[in-house]
């Protein structure tokens, strides 16, 4: 191989290890078990947000083959801030089983009340437009047209986040 091949090579090798582990403001790469901390807590202190935050960044694809790819950060004192009564109503919606079992379903594919109904243990076509209702006012699902429903992109890895912070 020529130098100009290996160079190349090279540097397809270095951007797949900066994919994995993407390089701090001044250029240096993360090293150690806890990489993610250090990179998050040097870019909220970069931005000057004192009592640091969380960031939340998710990519991949769904059983049903959508992609998505999702990042957020927020400070601490925001979270801390922010409005209790719209916060609870969210994380209700996701304190149902049959919920958290129509929205793990739609990830996986299924996107219309009649698939949802052939679920074990979701309930009649009545309760199911009922719980789907109240997960859609609260943004974890949106209507996709002709009675589909679909978890909208930016709510993806929030949901896949929530059931992550449910493990033991």
């Amino acid at each position: 191989m020529n130098l100009e091949g290996r160079v190349a090579a090279l540097e397809r090798r270095i951007a797949a290890l900066e994919a994995v582990r993407p390089p701090k403001s001044d250029g240096t790469v993360p090293s150690g078990e806890n990489w993610a901390i250090e990179r998050i807590s040097a870019d909220f202190a970069e931005a000057d947000i004192v009592n640091g935050g969380v960031m939340l960044a998710g990519s991949g694809h769904l059983p049903a083959g959508d992609r998505y790819g999702w990042q957020m950060d927020f400070s601490t004192d925001d979270l801390l801030l922010d409005d209790a009564d719209s916060a609870a109503e969210c994380l209700a919606a996701l304190g149902s089983p049959v919920r958290l079992r129509l929205l793990r379903a739609v990830l996986s594919g299924r996107r219309t009340a009649a698939e949802l109904a052939e679920l074990d243990g979701v309930g009649t076509s009545g309760q199911i437009y009922h719980h789907l209702r109240q997960l859609a006012a609260v943004g974890w699902l949106q209507t996709a047209g002709r009675g589909r429903f679909e978890v909208p992109p930016n709510r993806v890895v929030p949901l896949l986040v929530a059931l992550a912070s449910a493990q033991r």
